[in-house]
């Protein structure tokens, strides 16, 4: 592997400082050189710009699961294992998550919602169960609040805020954009924690306006809300961790292009069958059309082995009726 670093580079440092800094002979590596290349080393020279590439793509975020299912998109003949190798000999790594840090207050007088999720994170459909949450973002002007709605079904956020302030306005906004951009019927199951801003008057009454059933975390547990916390480990992990914002406008601009541009729309999701959440909701919306209309395409998804897709669609029928503890609160 250092030849091989030797070749690509001697385009700019000279053959002998390389040699010296790697600690190889000049006379090996000349050896090397001349005698004929291997079909896998070949092929782990064809693949490693490929790979450098989808890398550089993803915002140097993407570990060899999403770059071998990238690759494997664009149908580059090439295994896991060999991906994981090549991109641990190259020193290629997105960076890593950081601990669990805890920030909700529930010493309020507000009342709080019975935990209707009970950590079944799963939906049937779009607009049926989302979960919503706040973190913070230090910046040199000072901290920025984020609150972000997430759709459970496809784990796209579809409603995001952002203030310098940590108040009810911080998370009613994330929720109006929610409902202006998504118009979901009633019966829609939201979960938050117990924070003073989401039992505030307000946004109860917001979530009672529009026939939403509220959810709240259990106290302290912050496993309760465990999709969208990740969603933040995500987040911090790979922008917000990686740079100094020296403005709030300039962390407001940041996370906008992360949440719009890279993860809504680019980003792979492992739970999706490595799909970004809008091209998740498109195939499996394309592929209900397909059923109803009888199109013989839909048996061949399935066969595909795209379990995740198939998954969806057979429940689709089968889970239209909201679940017991929705009924319960509804009759209440």
């Amino acid at each position: 592997m250092r030849y091989i670093f030797i070749r690509a580079e001697k385009v700019h440092y000279p053959v002998a400082l390389l040699c010296r800094v790697l600690q190889v002979a000049r006379s090996g590596f000349y050896a090397w050189l001349s005698r004929a290349e291997s079909a896998r080393v070949r092929r782990d020279r064809e693949l490693l710009p490929l790979i450098r590439e989808v890398f550089k793509t993803s915002r140097q975020t993407y570990g060899s699961p999403r770059v071998f299912e990238d690759l494997r998109a664009r149908r580059v003949p090439c295994s896991r294992r060999t991906i994981e190798r090549l991109m641990r000999e190259a020193g290629i790594t997105p960076p890593r998550k950081r601990k669990f840090k805890k920030t909700t207050d529930s010493d309020h007088p507000y009342v709080t919602a019975t935990n209707l999720l009970d950590r079944d994170f799963s939906s049937p459909a779009p607009n049926r169960v989302w979960s919503t949450d706040i973190t913070y973002v230090w910046t040199s002007e000072g901290w920025l609040y984020l609150a972000v709605v997430m759709d459970l079904f496809s784990r796209r956020i579809v409603g995001w805020s952002m203030r310098k302030t940590l108040t009810r306005q911080l998370v009613l906004s994330a929720l109006h954009m929610a409902l202006h951009d998504r118009n979901p019927g009633s019966g829609l199951l939201h979960h938050s924690d117990r924070g003073s801003q989401y039992a505030s008057d307000d946004y109860q009454k917001e979530l009672k306006k529009r026939g939403i059933v509220c959810s709240m975390s259990r106290k302290g547990d912050c496993w309760d809300n465990a999709v969208t916390e990740s969603f933040f480990a995500t987040l911090k992990k790979e922008l917000v961790y990686r740079q100094q914002f020296l403005t709030r406008a300039q962390a407001i601009q940041a996370i906008f292009e992360y949440v719009e541009v890279l993860y809504n729309r680019k980003r792979k999701h492992s739970h999706l069958g490595y799909r970004s959440p809008v091209e998740f909701e498109r195939a499996v919306e394309t592929a209900a059309r397909c059923e109803e209309a009888s199109i013989p395409g839909v048996s061949r998804v399935r066969r595909g082995g795209d379990r995740r897709l198939s998954s969806i669609l057979e429940r689709r029928s089968g889970s239209a009726e909201p679940r017991a503890s929705q009924i319960e609160w509804a009759s209440s």
